[in-house]
């Protein structure tokens, strides 16, 4: 395929949301969008986890709080079967713990549910081009965290070196095409190392392998 074509292939988005009119309105918005694209949609973690993969969306938009099991156990458990899917919490809880949970399941993103519709189109293009996005008081709470993370310079020494310059990029919030064009290496050689690195720090997200990084460099 013609890297031209791919370049403008739509983002492709799954949502997973009980509320039947806010699930709407998020399908509705993806429809309006020139660059995303809703796939599927669900009310609850059981549908989601016997079609989504299926799909094999770019970006999942994952409510936490949904009936029987709940958005952070669902992310886990659809993240073994779609490690390059970007999952990015929908909330309107901005506890810590649901947070950090959310992170260590593998989420790559969370946003309070407030925000607007072209903050959250802002998002998942973000998380598709390998960042983070959360919302200013989120990111707040995982820079006041990582401190608090246990000792792991042991997990980090099983790093490359290219590995470690890898990583400390992520940690400087540069996106996936930025890094390649710093090293002069395709996005998916980018992407090969970026699992390399998860797999060895044993985190399933960029900002759970942030917080490793961020704790040695205190």
């Amino acid at each position: 395929m013609n890297a031209a074509v791919v370049d403008w292939m739509p983002i492709r988005v799954a949502i997973v949301e009980d509320d039947e009119g806010i699930r709407a309105s998020l399908v509705n918005m993806l429809g309006r969008s020139s660059d995303c694209r809703p796939v599927c949609n669900y009310p609850d973690a059981e549908a989601a986890l016997a079609d989504l993969p299926k799909h094999k969306p770019d970006v999942v938009l994952m409510d936490i709080n949904l009936p029987r099991m709940d958005g952070i156990e669902c992310v886990r458990q659809l993240k073994v079967t779609l490690p390059a899917s970007q999952f990015v919490m929908l909330t309107v809880y901005g506890d810590s713990d649901r947070l950090f949970r959310s992170l260590m399941a593998g989420a790559s993103g969370y946003l309070l549910k407030r925000t607007t519709s072209a903050g959250l189109l802002t998002s998942i293009r973000e998380v598709h081009a390998g960042g983070s996005p959360m919302t200013p008081q989120i990111a707040r709470r995982v820079v006041q965290h990582f401190r608090k993370v246990p000792e792991v310079s042991s997990e980090l020494e099983k790093l490359t070196p290219r590995e470690k310059e890898i990583l400390a990029q992520l940690a400087q919030g540069f996106l996936y095409k930025e890094i390649g064009d710093n090293f002069g290496i395709s996005m998916d050689t980018v992407r090969t190392y970026i699992r390399k690195i998860y797999d060895k720090l044993q985190v399933h997200s960029r900002t759970a392998a942030m917080i490793k990084y961020l704790h040695r460099q205190a």
